[in-house]
């Protein structure tokens, strides 16, 4: 019997992992996601197309090529926000292999969940902390420890802690990265409408800057010129996720 639960037998890492987690998208929380190893090279990816993306019952990680991996549907009605993980791209009467509930439907400012894996009894995992704040960590209950971390990410090179749209995933070794990026997806699932309410984490551009990216996209010698827009928006979440966005890409 394995002593933790696998998807895909070619993603249990032999060492302990740490994987950077990109959000693609901030305009919609649930949205799309990348994932890189160490050397910057991407692992897995969810795409994601448009703002009714967050509302849809079914989530798929592929891997670089398109292939995929684990399809994660939600289960209604259900009270506790339950998640199944089917493995590889699911069809008409196969069955899930694991599930994913929130354990209160009461408390919803921390995390706390229960993943049930079928067919196997003895291997359970329980998740800890508060995934709207990238503070979060996956426990095997029988074993009594940390598979699963996840936290803030600081950009080496000046010490600053990033925002919460990239974030690092540590996978201790024995442990399944598919399944490992599966619980991370159905956590932004049941938490990520607090998102956008929880950050905190403000970028400061120079107006040079802004110019330059409008300029890019044709947009400063129209009449919707940035100062148009900015002197008559309070604020312009396009263009400013925009720039973050660019800005963090360029330092994975």
């Amino acid at each position: 019997m394995k002593e933790e639960f696998v998807v895909q037998d070619g993603y249990v890492v032999k060492e302990e992992t740490h994987l950077t987690v990109l959000k693609t998208c901030l305009f919609y929380a649930g949205d799309g996601f990348k994932v890189y190893d160490h050397k910057g090279q991407l692992v897995f990816r969810v795409d994601s197309y448009g703002p009714n993306t967050h509302h849809k019952d079914e989530v798929v990680l592929m891997d670089p090529c398109g292939r995929c991996l684990l399809t994660l549907c939600s289960k209604k009605p259900s009270l506790h926000q339950r998640w199944e993980g089917f493995k590889g791209e699911r069809m008409n009467g196969d069955k899930a292999i694991f599930s994913v509930k929130r354990s209160s439907i009461i408390e919803r400012s921390q995390t706390s969940m229960t993943v049930e894996v079928y067919d196997n009894s003895a291997v359970e995992y329980h998740t800890e902390g508060c995934f709207s704040q990238r503070r979060c960590k996956v426990f095997n209950t029988v074993k009594k420890k940390s598979m699963v971390e996840i936290h803030r990410k600081v950009d080496p090179t000046t010490g600053v802690t990033l925002g919460k749209e990239v974030f690092s995933l540590c996978v201790k070794r024995g442990f399944d990265m598919v399944f490992a990026m599966g619980l991370v997806l159905v956590l932004d699932q049941i938490n990520g409408q607090n998102y956008f309410d929880s950050v905190t984490t403000k970028v400061l551009v120079h107006p040079i800057v802004e110019d330059f990216r409008l300029n890019q996209l044709n947009l400063t010698n129209s009449p919707w010129s940035f100062k148009f827009i900015r002197g008559r928006i309070p604020f312009c979440p396009f263009i400013r996720d925009l720039v973050k966005f660019i800005s963090i890409k360029d330092r994975i």
